[in-house]
């Protein structure tokens, strides 16, 4: 075994795994940790990894050889090949001189491996005074009912067809938000059901794919899903029907739970608050 648990555990201030993500505090294991340094070497997609629905290969890989595990801290690098290439080095470790050694070991591995981005990813606590960066969110569906919300609020498919094909342009209008991309999924059906609002006839919401899985302690997990409202048609609630329509769904079909991440002080940030999700802690990333 690589970590050692008395170590690492007290430097963990939120769930934040390398090449994971976010995970559930439960999951949160020794075993976790070593495994995505096994799967470093074979460069395939852990059982329980959220990206794997996704298809192709794993495209972000633990540096095992650049480790640095020590009683005060941990910083564990990764590499994404993919474009002109990044390197990320995680920062686990309560004093705060832990963000510049990893600053100069991902300075030192773009370099070595010829990547342009070089990036400090900082997970901090829940109780972090002005945090910036994104915010780890908790969906339990054993805490209570999430009823169906009113609206008009359907599965795309479920529309007639007239309203069906405004989908498309809906999608490319929200390609930064990943619309375009879920679009592609949903012709090829390659994914879940995606719920969408309409106004007069037209689609301008949407969240989805809704799909459950389970993750690395076999929980179903509502896995996360992109979610968009077009500019013009928020502050309606259609965002919030949109929301809790796919938290209906999670429960209805199975799944004991839902991580988000959401932009600190961002819409998506503020609805979640407001639905009384738990905070779990935060990440900041810092381009280097």
């Amino acid at each position: 075994m690589f970590f050692r648990w008395d170590w690492l555990q007290p430097q963990l201030t939120a769930p934040i795994v390398p090449t994971l993500g976010h995970i559930h505090p439960d999951a949160l294991t020794v075993g976790i940790f070593e495994d995505i340094l096994r799967a470093a070497e074979t460069g395939d997609f852990l059982p329980y990894d959220k990206n794997r629905r996704w298809g192709g290969e794993k495209d972000e890989k633990v540096l095992r050889e650049d480790v640095v595990h020590q009683p005060e801290h941990t910083l564990i690098p990764t590499l994404i090949p993919r474009g002109r290439g990044t390197v990320k080095v995680f920062a686990y470790g309560l004093p705060d001189s832990v963000t510049d050694e990893a600053a100069e070991l991902a300075a030192k591995l773009a370099a070595r491996h010829d990547v342009v981005n070089a990036r400090v990813v900082r997970p901090l606590g829940p109780e972090t005074a002005h945090p910036h960066g994104t915010r780890i969110q908790l969906k339990d569906f054993t805490a209570g009912p999430c009823p169906a919300p009113d609206g008009p609020v359907r599965r795309v498919t479920d529309w007639p067809t007239a309203v069906q094909e405004t989908f498309a342009p809906f999608a490319k209008a929200m390609a930064a938000e990943g619309l375009a991309f879920l679009h592609t999924r949903v012709q090829a059906d390659h994914c879940g059901p995606v719920l969408t609002a309409a106004v007069k006839n037209r689609i301008v919401g949407a969240i989805g794919p809704m799909e459950i899985r389970p993750d690395a302690i076999r929980r179903p997990q509502l896995m996360p899903q992109y979610f968009a409202v077009l500019p013009h048609a928020r502050g309606q609630g259609l965002g919030r029907r949109l929301w809790r329509a796919a938290m209906h769904w999670g429960q209805g079909h199975g799944a004991a739970y839902q991580l988000l991440q959401t932009e600190v002080g961002g819409p998506s940030d503020k609805l979640c608050l407001s639905e009384g999700l738990t905070s779990l802690g935060f990440s900041h990333t810092t381009h280097l």
